[in-house]
């Protein structure tokens, strides 16, 4: 089955293609969203709202702290007073003027053990190794992804829970087994729950949960066979959406890890082998989910968004846009909209289904 989509809005953004296969997106509980962007030694932040409406002029921009360092993943305070930088050797929080508001140093994420740090504290050092943090929806805490300052016969990486005010730590949990390439967190709309994604490469990937209570950080690993990689949570969902590593189901799970739901890629035609998911899903609204699919040879011909059920993820139908095939990858908003990127023309769109009179 064929489900058409409409365009609705289309706005030229240099650097855009982060916000469908990256995680320049940052959503709130709220249903904001912001484009988290970079630019030479600055970071852009952009409503993606206003960008749409035609606001070209980001709402706030922030220098960054390490112009050299270009990994890791980093967030803005809901109110947009502040950003947190996840460092090579520490995460620091800087306000509207460039001003560090407060740092928190952790070990060196560079890969050699012991290796000497020369000349400025904050050069960077070699490998893309790297953390990611996130500012809760409530603006009130920090969580952050770093690596532990080594200890002899020791290396280790935590999941620290930072006050947003100063960056004293409250609490930290130790990653066992990790041995990161890179991460990413999500924030569970319950206002609660915290995701965390860490890509290993070859080696899989680790999925983590946990709360923070105000007294007690508890968590727990959904990391079974090391290959569930976290990709969304909406409102109207209590647990969260994960590909697996090299796209052979998509599952729906509750927040302990148990699997309600699961969907392996069909082809679109008789003919055609099965393919695999892509990474681009997610949430399209509180009843949908939005996944990509390509062949083993990732043939752009063959690439294709499919609908979902989501709550059952029965497959309803592929996409057809009015432009043509748009292959690559897919960001749902959760607000029945979706956006895609054409590299071409370096421009972003925005979708939504054509409702049909007496469907859903």
């Amino acid at each position: 089955m064929s489900i058409a989509a409409q365009l609705r809005d289309s706005v030229r953004l240099p650097g855009g293609r982060a916000l469908v296969n990256g995680f320049a997106l940052e959503s709130r509980g709220d249903g904001s969203c912001r484009a988290l962007l970079r630019n030479g030694h600055e970071l852009e932040v952009h409503d993606l709202r206003e960008l749409f409406a035609g606001e070209r002029a980001p709402v706030v921009v922030f220098p960054l702290p390490w112009p050299r360092w270009d990994h890791g993943v980093h967030s803005v305070s809901p109110d947009g007073t502040f950003a947190v930088f996840s460092g090579q050797r520490a995460v620091r929080a800087v306000g509207r003027g460039g001003e560090t508001l407060w740092e928190y140093r952790h070990g060196c994420w560079g890969p050699e053990l012991g290796h000497p740090h020369t000349g400025d504290e904050q050069e960077v050092c070699r490998g893309p190794e790297s953390g990611s943090c996130r500012v809760s929806d409530d603006g009130r805490l920090v969580w952050a992804h770093v690596m532990a300052e080594p200890e002899p016969g020791d290396w280790q990486e935590r999941w620290v829970v930072l006050d947003a005010r100063d960056g004293r730590e409250l609490a930290w949990l130790p990653l066992v087994d990790s041995a990161a390439a890179g991460s990413n967190h999500l924030s569970h709309p319950d206002g609660v729950h915290m995701g965390l994604g860490i890509g290993m490469g070859q080696d899989g990937v680790l999925l983590h949960w946990a709360r923070w209570d105000g007294e007690q950080l508890t968590g727990w690993g959904v990391n079974e066979g090391l290959d569930r990689i976290l990709r969304d949570v909406h409102p109207g969902h209590p647990g969260f959406l994960t590909v697996e590593h090299y796209g052979a189901d998509l599952r729906l799970h509750a927040l302990d890890g148990t699997v309600t739901a699961e969907a392996e890629p069909e082809p679109a035609d008789e003919e055609e082998d099965p393919p695999s998911w892509d990474y681009g899903c997610g949430f399209v609204d509180a009843g949908t989910v939005i996944a990509s699919t390509v062949d083993a040879a990732e043939d752009p011909e063959r690439a294709r968004h499919w609908l979902l059920d989501a709550h059952t993820l029965r497959i309803r139908g592929v996409v057809t846009y009015p432009t043509g095939p748009v292959d690559g990858y897919v960001r749902p908003l959760g607000d029945g909209t979706w956006l895609t990127y054409d590299d071409k023309s370096e421009t972003l769109h925005r979708w939504a289904r054509v409702e049909v009179p007496g469907t859903r």
